[in-house]
């Protein structure tokens, strides 16, 4: 029963530390980026009151996500800090409970906030992201014109089972044309049953036509009959609007359309090195806060005078090495120095590594 207190008492003082640091953190972000942002597209769009309400809520998710890792950090750090500052740490191991139980509440937090973390980042960020880049373009920029896209993707799906599949290198705006496209026709079983190439398709006006391409009917995952053409409708009813509207960012795309991005381009041998560091992303960032809470109760542990300036201070720096190590993973990912997975996770492995040696000790 002892415990059960005790771990009630040391998860909620992290708890309320962490809540403290995701609004603390949340609002230097808005107030150095969102704040800045939203006074330029007033001066130089003349922004509506409901267009700026907009964008600055669809914002936060994206923000808040990021100080998640830094507030499990900077609470652990304070809280574990305080408690040995004030010698309560002292007098739990006199009655005889061990390291492991002092940081199993604040690990644990640790681990719900990972898992709350990724599935927020899974379904809301994405969602928030896109809708965001609408109001901005539609209802502050002001742009109708459709815009030239690089890489088009564009699926039909019939109960929720994908029929068809069509990748373009690129669409040309002004003369309303896919460029370089393939076209993938399933079965109902998921199988591949032909593929269409073309040099280009065109917006006739109601459909789209293709021009000097190659028919290859799939069996088994061979090739068995091929036909050209040099002209062939193309049996997909997307108008250039929508050409345009479904291409997404990668950070506008949840996890399964990540993956399903990366295997459509490996087919076209298109590089893929940036979805693939945004979709690894979108598990080490959220992971991060249990690396955080790994490290932050063993140094928070350490005997200080002043344990709030002192854990203040490890916090900033840890999340400096952090996000620094985090940056250079990512530009050598892209770059093509190292694998994505690699680079991405770099900063996770070595946060684990030293969040292990700091726990072992600090149980001695």
């Amino acid at each position: 029963m002892q415990i059960r207190i005790l771990d009630r008492y040391i998860f909620r003082e992290v708890l309320l530390t962490f809540a403290f640091s995701v609004c603390a953190f949340s609002a230097v972000f808005i107030g150095s980026g969102t704040l800045f942002r939203i006074a330029q597209y007033i001066t130089e769009y003349g922004a509506s009151f409901s267009a700026v309400v907009k964008i600055f809520v669809l914002g936060l998710p994206n923000i808040v996500v990021w100080t998640f890792p830094m507030s499990m950090l900077l609470a652990s750090l304070l809280t574990v800090g305080r408690l040995s500052g004030a010698s309560e740490i002292t007098a739990m191991k006199s009655c005889g409970i061990g390291f492991s139980r002092i940081a199993a509440p604040v690990i644990f937090l640790g681990l719900l906030v990972s898992l709350f973390s990724m599935a927020f980042n899974e379904y809301v960020v994405p969602w928030a992201n896109t809708a965001y880049r609408n109001v901005l373009y539609y209802e502050i920029q002001g742009n109708t014109a459709i815009q030239s896209q690089e890489h088009v993707i564009l699926k039909d799906i019939k109960e929720g089972k994908i029929q068809r599949l069509l990748y373009a290198r690129s669409y040309d705006a002004s003369t309303e044309q896919l460029i370089g496209l393939t076209m993938q026709d399933f079965d109902s079983e998921g199988a591949l049953r032909h593929v269409e190439n073309a040099e280009y398709a065109k917006w006739q006006g109601d459909e789209w036509t293709m021009y000097n391409g190659m028919i290859y009917d799939i069996n088994g995952g061979e090739s068995e009959h091929t036909m050209r053409f040099d002209k062939q409708i193309l049996p997909i009813q997307v108008t250039p609007k929508r050409v345009v509207s479904e291409q997404k960012k990668p950070e506008e795309l949840t996890m399964k359309e990540l993956r399903a991005e990366i295997e459509i381009m490996k087919t076209q041998y298109v590089d893929t090195k940036k979805l693939e560091t945004e979709l690894y992303q979108r598990v080490t960032i959220p992971l991060a806060s249990l690396v955080f809470a790994l490290i932050g109760v063993p140094l928070g542990m350490q005997p200080t005078r002043n344990a709030s300036s002192a854990g203040f201070a490890f916090s900033l720096l840890i999340i400096f090495i952090y996000y620094s190590t985090m940056t250079m993973g990512n530009a050598f990912a892209q770059g093509g120095i190292l694998p994505p997975m690699l680079a991405v996770w770099l900063p996770d492995i070595i946060g684990f590594i030293a969040g292990g040696i700091l726990i072992r000790r600090a149980s001695r």
